[in-house]
């Protein structure tokens, strides 16, 4: 008889969880946003949203690419992924109402267009992925509201003007992937005071300025493994203060105007993995503690004025990463 009991008492409790469930309603404010977005654009993946209801309503599942979680008596949504599906129009601004998102995916559409000053309104935002779009304009100051996020794809766009300083706001932010757009000025030396920074990729842009201007700022980069500033117009030697970057593993300095001799202390960065010097100007000879480091896989020196009998190491490849090697 107790067995029995118990059993009816497992029952009747999965049977109130099922109908917390099953009652939770989604926020209005979600379902309204949602549905502006399903209404207004060609999204093939609307197909598939099926039903009003984004979180999924009686037999109907939630919607693909749409992640939601239980608040109180409320769903609403936490993730929208919805990459490489052809999207095509402006870069759809009722996203911004969606105020509890942590991970926003567009990536690999035909998104055109500004990035909406509204984006400062997800402060739970950890993740925004827009690269390989067709994004325009200058990226709006208002992104440095996102203080939770940790990845910032922008990169395969067409935005333009300044990289803005306020992005040294975001103190959690990890991976910041800037490349192949038409930036122009200076890489803001505040970027140096973001104390999680791993991930700094500016190549392929308009960028003016020098290395030493970068890491002006004392205790800079502190954990930084990465930094790319290839394909752009830097001028200026490399500074033998760069050693200071301990944490330093790829440096990617490729197709600028750099000149000068490569200094001594570069070969004493513990991690250095990868070094690219090549289509530059500089000069002198390449010290022989980089031929000795027990790391540097690479170092290619090609269309610079180095003096002859100069050597690259290992044998040059063009890094691809994509976003699965970052996102966690």
């Amino acid at each position: 008889m107790a067995r029995l009991h118990s059993v009816f008492i497992l029952i009747l409790s999965l049977s109130l969880i099922q109908g917390l469930f099953v009652h939770s309603k989604t926020l209005k404010r979600d379902v309204k946003a949602l549905n502006e977005i399903k209404a207004s654009l060609g999204w093939r993946v609307v197909y598939a949203w099926v039903g009003d209801d984004p979180c999924g309503d009686g037999d109907l599942p939630p919607w693909s690419g749409v992640t939601c979680s239980t608040q109180g008596d409320y769903r609403v949504v936490t993730e929208l992924e919805v990459y490489a599906v052809s999207i095509v129009g402006p870069f759809p601004t009722a996203v911004t109402n969606l105020l509890d998102l942590t991970r926003l995916d567009l990536h690999n559409n035909k998104l055109t267009g500004p990035l909406p000053s509204q984006i400062g309104r997800l402060k739970r935002l950890k993740i925004l992925n827009v690269r390989w779009n067709k994004l325009q304009d200058v990226i709006p100051p208002e992104i440095g509201e996102l203080k939770q996020l940790t990845h910032l794809y922008l990169s395969f766009n067409n935005f333009k003007g300044e990289i803005p300083k306020e992005l040294a706001n975001l103190p959690e932010l990890r991976y910041l992937h800037l490349h192949e757009n038409h930036f122009t000025g200076r890489i803001p030396p505040e970027l140096g005071t973001l104390q999680h920074l791993r991930h700094l990729d500016v190549g392929n842009n308009r960028l003016v300025g020098t290395i030493r201007e970068l890491i002006r700022i004392e205790g800079c980069f502190p954990l930084l493994r990465n930094l790319y500033l290839n394909n752009n117009y830097l001028t200026g030697g490399v500074p033998g203060q760069l050693a200071n970057l301990t944490n330093l593993e790829i440096l990617y300095l490729s197709y600028n105007r750099m000149t000068g001799v490569i200094p001594y202390s570069i070969a004493h960065i513990p991690k250095l993995t990868y070094l690219y010097l090549d289509h530059n100007q500089f000069s002198g000879r390449i010290p022989d503690a980089f031929y000795k480091h027990p790391f540097l896989k690479e170092m290619y020196i090609e269309e610079n004025a180095f003096r002859p009998g100069v050597k690259p190491i290992g044998l040059h490849k063009v890094l691809e990463l994509s976003d699965a090697d970052f996102l966690v």
